[in-house]
C-alpha cells in the first residue's frame, strides 16, 4: 500500500472524515502500551521504533547500533517480529538456511551484523536471545509493543516527512499521537539530508534529545559514475533510494517503485530484466530487496548498500554509557 498524499498535507476533508477512526486507533494503541511488560531481562534492552507507519530508517539504525555495540565489546542480539515471514519463532536466523519467505527480508539483512531472532512473541524472543548469550538486546520495531521492558527507546523519523499531518491511522501516518509517543521515548533520531533536517528542527519542541542522521551510500570501489541503471525498490519510501543512487553519479534511466516488502516474483524480475536490457541499463536494488531476489536473478542485480551516519552522537553515547555499554 502506498501512503496517501493527504497524510503529508495539513488536515483537509479526507483526513477530517477519517479522524474518528484515527481516534479509535490511538485509543487502542494507548491501551496496549499501558500493559505491564511480560518479561524484564537481566541485560539492557534498547528499542528502535517509530511513531509513523512505514519506513523511517529503523533497519539502518539497528545496523548502526549493532556495529557500534559490537565494536565496544558488547554482544548485541536483535529481536524482530519478522514481518512478512511464516516462522513464528523464536528462532535464530541462519542466512544460509532460511529464506525471506520464512523470516521476512529485514531479519535476513540484520543477521549479517548480529545474531538475529525472529519471534512473533517478543517476550519469548527476548528470553531466547538472553539465554543464547546476548549481553544487550536490540528490539527492532517494538516501540508500541509492551511485552519486553525497555531501558532505552530511540524513535526514528524521516526528517523530510516528519510526523505528517499529526493524525493517527487511517487519517494520517501515525501509530499513536506524537505527544503520547514521545513521552515514552528517550531519544529521537531524524534521518535525512541537511535541508530536510533544518525544516524538521524548526518544528522540534519536545524536551528530549534530538539526533540528526543521514543514510549515505557505502561505496566499495564500484564505478557508479555515469553508470546507466534501472533501479527498483520495495521499501517504505523508494524515492529515497533513487535519490541516493543519483548521489553516486549513476545515470538513473528508470526508477521502479514497488510496494514495501513486495514479492520479487519471477514474472516481475523477468520483466525488469527485459526492460533493463532494452534500455542498456544495469539492474540495481537495495540491500533489503536483494535478500528477496529469486536465485536465478541474484547475479544480474547490483546492490547499493547504505549506512547511517549520525552527526552528533553524544546524547546516544551518554545514554549507552548509563547502561554500562
Amino acid at each position: 500500500m502506498k501512503a496517501p498524499a493527504f497524510w503529508y498535507r495539513p488536515p483537509g476533508l479526507q483526513a477530517r472524515a477519517l479522524q474518528p477512526l484515527g481516534a479509535l486507533y490511538a485509543a487502542a494503541t494507548a491501551r496496549r502500551v499501558a500493559r505491564a511488560p511480560t518479561v524484564r531481562p537481566d541485560i539492557p534492552v534498547i528499542c528502535i521504533g517509530n511513531l509513523n507507519a512505514g519506513g523511517t530508517g529503523k533497519t539502518p539504525t539497528t545496523i548502526y547500533l549493532a556495529e557500534k555495540l559490537t565494536q565496544s565489546g558488547a554482544k548485541p542480539h536483535i529481536v524482530t517480529r519478522g514481518y512478512g515471514g511464516t516462522l513464528d519463532g523464536p528462532i535464530e536466523v541462519d542466512p544460509r538456511a532460511h529464506t525471506a519467505d520464512e523470516t521476512g527480508d529485514e531479519p535476513l539483512l540484520l543477521a549479517a551484523f548480529a545474531p538475529t531472532w525472529v519471534a512473533k512473541d517478543r517476550a519469548a524472543g527476548a528470553r531466547a536471545a538472553a539465554a543464547a548469550g546476548a549481553s544487550v538486546l536490540l528490539l527492532d520495531d517494538g516501540f508500541q509493543n509492551p511485552a519486553v521492558a525497555k531501558d532505552l527507546s530511540l524513535v526514528t523519523v524521516d526528517a523530510a516527512k516528519g510526523f505528517g499531518n499529526g493524525l493517527c491511522l487511517p487519517a494520517g501516518p501515525l501509530r499513536e499521537p506524537v505527544k503520547a509517543g514521545l513521552k515514552r521515548a528517550d531519544l529521537v533520531l531524524s534521518i535525512g539530508p541537511d535541508p530536510a533536517q533544518q525544516t524538521f528542527a524548526e518544528s522540534w519542541t519536545a524536551p528530549i534529545p534530538h539526533l540528526t542522521g543521514e543514510l549515505k551510500p557505502l561505496l566499495t570501489g564500484m564505478p557508479w559514475e555515469n553508470l546507466p541503471v534501472l533501479a527498483f525498490a520495495g521499501i517504505g519510501h523508494p524515492e529515497k533510494f533513487f535519490a541516493t543512487l543519483r548521489q553516486t553519479g549513476a545515470k538513473l534511466i528508470h526508477a521502479e517503485p514497488l510496494a514495501d516488502h513486495q514479492a520479487l516474483t519471477e514474472p516481475l524480475m523477468t520483466r525488469l530484466l527485459s526492460d533493463a536490457k532494452r534500455l542498456n541499463a544495469q539492474l540495481v536494488t537495495t540491500e533489503k530487496d536483494a535478500v528477496r531476489l529469486p536465485d536465478g536473478f541474484r547475479a544480474q542485480v547490483l546492490t547499493l548498500p547504505v549506512r547511517l551516519t549520525i552527526a552528533t552522537p553524544d546524547p546516544l553515547d551518554e545514554a549507552l554509557k548509563k547502561l554500562g555499554l
